[in-house]
């Protein structure tokens, strides 16, 4: 069976409707919130358990109430969280969310865990045997060692990248796959993201994506670069549409289909996803996303 180990954030989120987004210095009911997992490379993951790849994840949590939810939203999805870290007496990562109730955009007030790692080893057995290692540019203790262990045994290694530093930059280059913001292209090219996936590809990267939200995505193949624009639906809920998109690139790639497929079924994933609230609660099964772009093409 393929397996996908990931490193980075999971999250709690609590997400709630509006109407409109609030002036500043006033009050504004919203809808109750509702209690959902989260976290770029953890909702990819649940996205390919849901596909039907074995999955393991390792992020960092505290003995605190969202640190029990996001276990149990894991568990429920069949994740294997053995090698999760848990620090006692911290606080886990929340988000508290904000959703457009005319378009389904959202926006996020997210507060990073204050449990840290600190001397942390990442286990071998966690990395060897996966078909992919899969980052998303933070908890670089456990991710450099992790890439290295994934590098030298021949295993690929995919990064989900929204913010430029540095310090990810340098990750970025060992990665063979990239997926990359519009934010992040901004800070490394000024915006030109044609200019960004051939600087990617120039570093040694194989496939290297920007996406584009509502616009759908540029991918580089060597000198290649193509469109593959984004399913219309009516949204209700955008949360984590990034993350499922992340998770369907990366079934596409360890079935090694063609890229154009990959593209069209991680953006059908994306969209569908879309039609819930929350960012997980929309995941489609493999013949769920099938049917969806059989329909579109031939609509």
């Amino acid at each position: 069976m393929l397996k996908v180990s990931g490193i980075g954030q999971c999250s709690i989120d609590y997400i709630s409707l509006i109407d409109e987004f609030p002036a500043e210095n006033t009050k504004l009911q919203v809808t109750p919130y509702q209690t959902f997992g989260g976290g770029p490379v953890a909702t990819a993951l649940v996205t390919l358990s849901r596909l039907g790849v074995k999955t393991k994840f390792i992020g960092v949590i505290s003995d605190d109430d969202a640190g029990a939810l996001i276990k149990r939203e894991f568990i429920k999805e069949g994740v294997d969280i053995s090698h999760i870290i848990e620090i006692l007496n911290k606080r886990s990562q929340t988000a508290f969310i904000l959703v457009n109730n005319n378009n389904g955009r959202r926006t996020i007030f997210w507060s990073k865990p204050t449990a840290e790692i600190q001397n942390a080893e990442v286990p071998k057995d966690f990395i060897l045997g996966s078909s992919l290692l899969h980052l998303d540019g933070y908890l670089f203790d456990i991710a450099i060692p992790a890439l290295i262990i994934a590098k030298k045994n021949n295993i690929s290694v995919m990064i989900d990248i929204g913010s430029f530093s540095e310090q990810r930059y340098d990750i970025v280059k060992l990665c063979d796959y990239v997926v990359c913001s519009e934010v992040f292209s901004d800070a490394l090219c000024q915006g030109d993201h044609e200019k960004t996936l051939k600087k990617l590809i120039e570093n040694g990267t194989i496939i290297a994506t920007v996406t584009l939200g509502s616009r759908g995505s540029l991918t580089a193949v060597g000198n290649k670069i193509f469109h593959q624009p984004a399913y219309v639906v009516k949204a209700v809920d955008t949360t984590g549409a990034g993350d499922v998109f992340h998770g369907g690139y990366i079934y596409g790639l360890i079935n090694k289909w063609d890229i154009v497929d990959t593209l069209k079924f991680a953006s059908a994933s994306a969209a569908i996803k879309c039609l819930k609230l929350g960012g997980r609660d929309g995941i489609a099964d493999l013949e769920t996303v099938k049917d969806f772009i059989n329909k579109k093409n031939n609509f």
